[in-house]
């Protein structure tokens, strides 16, 4: 593992799944017609499976997988409709995704379903379970921009439990966060306000590697013009958004091919430069055990800039259900109050995703009455802090297992 590998910590290695597995690949179909795949890795009699997903990437292969089964856990990992590709996540239909999930689950006879939300899986299944819990009538009925989502309609087993592992508040808090204020065009990558600029020094940034120190009225103003581009950004979207859904009015009645073209056009929006916290560089900020860099790399300065990143290609729809700070439902404080079901939520202490005061805000807004917080040593994807230390991965693994074990013995 190279040492820029070590830093994002995003490349760990996994245990091998135990002999007696049995691994079934199924694709299943949503109840608005959608198709998403699924591997359930079972064990012989075992009782309690743990879901794990997540609305953008493939969790397939993720560290925790033999580590649950090496517990005697049964484990079903599902990808969404925009699984490696999140151009139009509309997260209201990725619960659509997760519903279908767990009917598989319920209806194959396991007797206790939890959900495993690791990084935006967090958001996810809070937002699942939120809406699962509500009776259908008071369910959402729309994504932001207005598409019809009829959750409804749709069959939404409530699982036993949750486990949050290094849960993200939401891909829109995260954004609001990593984006890059100083951005003075939005169609020009490279534009950029001196003032706003977090790899000025003038603003306080040191030498990369070096935690910068900024001044609490940067970080203020800041922050402050991170929500007024988020806002930006919004507005544009809903003016395309509009402007698809005028047109496709407009059809109804003229039924003119020009306006049923201009109804499908997605008007797609180019976000650039969203890797720019500054508590990447400023490791003063909500201390942890962080090492410096972001969850991309250990120079936020370059990557800020590279094609690597979050939101970077994105439909107005997508941005107004996922990436909109402001219009999102999938945002953990909003929905942990919904979470019911008995809880766990690992913190790693070197998180760049979830800070611990994110942490602490988030644990207290759980809905449930069995709430427990634990914290282990690692990186937010699993990674150690320090080479040769145990991996976060192992120490969340052992985490999670005593406290499954707990409730739903092996």
């Amino acid at each position: 593992m190279t040492q820029d590998r070590l830093g994002a910590g995003r490349y760990i290695e996994a245990a091998e799944i135990p002999k007696e597995t049995v691994t079934t690949a199924h694709e299943l179909s949503t109840s608005d017609g959608a198709k998403v795949h699924g591997v359930l890795r079972n064990l012989p009699g075992a009782t309690t499976v743990v879901s794990l997903m997540h609305p953008r990437q493939d969790v397939t292969h993720h560290v925790l997988v033999p580590e649950l089964l090496m517990r005697g856990y049964a484990v079903w990992t599902q990808g969404t409709r925009s699984t490696n590709n999140d151009l139009n996540l509309i997260h209201e239909q990725a619960l659509l995704d997760a519903a279908a999930g767990q009917v598989f689950l319920r209806d194959r006879g396991f007797e206790n379903r939890v959900t495993l939300g690791h990084s935006g899986g967090g958001t996810l299944f809070a937002f699942y379970h939120e809406q699962a819990g509500l009776a259908p009538a008071d369910r959402l009925t729309a994504a932001p921009s207005g598409r019809r989502v009829d959750l409804a309609a749709a069959d939404m087993p409530l699982p036993d439990a949750a486990v949050f592992m290094a849960p993200h508040p939401g891909q829109g808090a995260l954004l609001q966060r990593l984006i890059d204020p100083s951005v003075a065009e939005e169609s020009d990558p490279l534009s950029a306000r001196p003032d706003l600029d977090p790899f000025a020094p003038a603003n306080g940034f040191a030498e990369p590697g070096t935690s910068s120190t900024y001044s609490p009225e940067f970080v203020t103003r800041y922050r402050d013009a991170q929500a007024e581009r988020i806002a930006r950004i919004d507005a544009e979207a809903r003016a395309r958004v509009d402007r698809a859904n005028e047109a496709r009015a407009r059809f109804t009645t003229s039924r003119d091919p020009v306006d049923r073209r201009e109804s499908l056009a997605p008007r797609v929006l180019t976000v650039y430069r969203t890797d720019a916290d500054l508590r990447f560089t400023d490791l003063s900020l909500d201390p942890n055990d962080r090492p410096y860099g972001s969850l991309f790399g250990r120079r936020p300065d370059l990557t800020n800039y590279g094609l690597i990143g979050f939101c970077r290609l994105v439909t107005p729809e997508a941005w107004l259900s996922t990436w909109s700070a402001n219009a999102t439902n999938a945002d953990f404080l909003r929905c942990a109050p919904g979470v019911n079901s008995p809880s766990l939520f690992v913190e790693l202490t070197g998180d760049a995703a979830c800070f611990p005061e994110d942490a602490a805000a988030m644990v207290a807004a759980l809905g449930s009455d069995h709430v427990d917080h634990r914290r282990v040593a690692g990186t937010h994807f699993g990674g150690p802090l320090s080479p040769g230390a145990p991996t976060g991965a192992s120490l969340a693994a052992a985490e999670i297992g005593d406290w499954l074990g707990q409730r739903f013995p092996a």
